[in-house]
This record gives structure tokens, sequence and C-alpha cells, in this order.
């Protein structure tokens, strides 16, 4: 009995009163628990909101800005309006862009081959196509396509960052998701020199500056032999793409292309200058009228009757 009342005594003494706003911002969140935010947890991320007081540097990728938007009305505060994300595969070294010199024959991991080898296509720099990306995704956003062996993200995506987090080559980024979800990026994270970048790849980007050059917004860098977009800067003009001579550019949801049409070369003969020789002389081509001419000068200056000496 004295033990219990020393232990209610102690309680009351010590007992931390929470927040009750805390649990209201925890009902409005998408209970995930990915991460994406920086936290450990949504209770956790909830928590840090509260305490701080403002939210500025906070976000919820997966409930996005209209979760963001009730934790706002719920804490009296202003949630900053951000744009939507996704996660990008900046490596486009398929079974045919890149084809295999050697095989795998171990753990079906990427974080162990990459720690293993190069990789079978001979790149350093590319997806190992073993699919830790796709065991790290809870949403089911990402798969490993057939047809190439690398990683496609659909329309699931909440731009957690797992899959960023996995990736032990860091060819996954998350990037803007673009106006009418159009985006473009360089799908190549090849530093090497071109020479021996399209050894390994057909696609690779060879750090040629052509892109670089052309780009009007200065949304384009070259680092290490490598082109990078800027997304925040990026018009989406699609200049670089048109200029890439190795099609490591791309051009996400963008409508086909209009066909070129083909120029026919009219070939045009020149026609002969004509000349008239005198008033009475009918018009003739200029290697007639040579001759023509010769012969009057020599009916000029030798008139019948007259020999020539």
């Amino acid at each position: 009995m004295v033990a219990s009342v020393i232990l209610f005594v102690v309680a009351q003494r010590f007992k931390v009163i929470e927040d009750p706003r805390i649990d209201e911002v925890v009902e409005v969140l998408p209970s995930a628990n990915c991460g994406g935010c920086g936290y450990a947890g949504c209770r956790n991320f909830a928590e840090s909101m509260v305490k701080a007081g403002t939210l500025e540097g906070f976000n919820c990728p997966v409930g996005g800005n209209d979760v963001m938007q009730q934790v706002g009305k719920i804490l009296g505060l202003e949630a900053e309006i951000k744009e939507p994300m996704i996660a990008v595969v900046r490596c486009n070294g398929s079974y045919t862009n890149a084809p295999s010199k050697t095989k795998y024959d171990g753990a079906k991991s990427c974080f162990v081959a990459n720690a293993l080898f190069s990789g079978e296509n001979g790149c350093a720099y590319g997806c190992l196509g073993l699919g830790d990306c796709v065991a790290a995704c809870t949403f089911d956003a990402i798969h490993m396509s057939e047809e190439t062996g690398l990683p496609v993200v659909n329309d699931k995506c909440t731009a957690c960052g797992a899959c960023v987090k996995a990736c032990p080559r860091s060819i996954i980024e998350l990037r803007n998701k673009g106006k009418k979800d159009k985006r473009i990026f360089v799908s190549c994270m090849n530093e090497e020199k071109g020479g021996i970048a399209k050894k390994n790849c057909s696609v690779a980007c060879i750090g040629c500056n052509k892109c670089f050059k052309v780009c009007p917004h200065d949304a384009i860098t070259m680092k290490n032999n490598l082109a990078y977009i800027d997304f925040v800067k990026c018009k989406l003009c699609r200049k670089c793409v048109i200029e890439c001579p190795t099609d490591s550019i791309w051009e996400v949801n963008f409508p086909p292309r209009k066909p070129k049409e083909e120029e026919t070369e009219v070939q045009t003969v020149a026609e002969k200058p004509v000349i008239q020789l005198a008033a009475n002389s009918e018009s003739l081509p200029l290697k007639d009228q040579d001759t023509h001419s010769d012969t009057a000068v020599k009916e000029q200056h030798n008139p019948e009757g007259t020999s020539e000496i």
C-alpha cells in the first residue's frame, strides 16, 4: 500500500503533459512512416512541427501540399507550397544500349555487387539491375523492366526518397514533376571521358558541351565530363534534346516531334546566255555564237575574190 502511494506521487510529480495538438496533427498525416520527411515516423514528425512553432523546412512528400495545409490550420501556421516531386532514373544502359560483357553470379543485391565489380556492361556508374530500389519502395511505385533491365517509376511514386537511399550508385534522383508532368533530364551518370563511356554504352553522355552551349536559360552545368540539368531553371524548351549527339537527354511526357519534311532537291539547268550579233541575225547559244563570230571576222578581212597571203 505504501509502495503504491509512493509510485502514484512520483508519477504525478514527473509526468509529462503532451501538447494535444500532436495527436491532431498525427490524425491528418498519411501514417506511411516512410521517413521521406526526414524523421523517424509520422508521430516524430508531428512532434517536431508542434515544438518548432513554424512549418518552414517541413514537408510531407506523401501527403503533399494538401496535408501540409491541414497541418497549418491545426497549428495556426502558414504552410509553404512546394512543387510535387517524383523519382527519376538517370541511367539508360539497357540491354540494347549497353550489352553485357560478363555474367554476374552472386548475391542478388546492388549493394553487394557494387562492392565487387563495375557491372556486367562494364559501366562503373550505371544501374546494376538487381532491384534494391524495388525492395526499398513501400508504395509499389517502382519495378524492374524485363525488356531493358532498368527500374521504371510509375505514378504511385510519393517522392519519399527510399529508392534514392537504397541505390549504391546514386542514379535515382528526386526531381520536380514539372508542368503537365513534363520533365527533361540527362539520363546518364558516367563521369568517364567520351570515348571510354561510349565503349560501354551507346547513349552515354560524352561531355561534348553542346547542350551547355545551346541552353538559353543557364540551366545546364558541366562537371567531370557530365552534363546536369537544373530542374528549377529549366524551361522545357528542348533545345538541348535536339543538340545531344548521343540521345542521353530524356524528354518525358512530351508530344512526339513532327517529322521534318524532306526537302526535294530541284536541279535547275542553267540556260546558255544568248547575245545578238546583228540586227538581222538570229539568237544563238554561246558556242554557236563563237563559231559564227569567227566566220564573220574572216569574211570581213578576206572578201570574196581576194586571197590570203
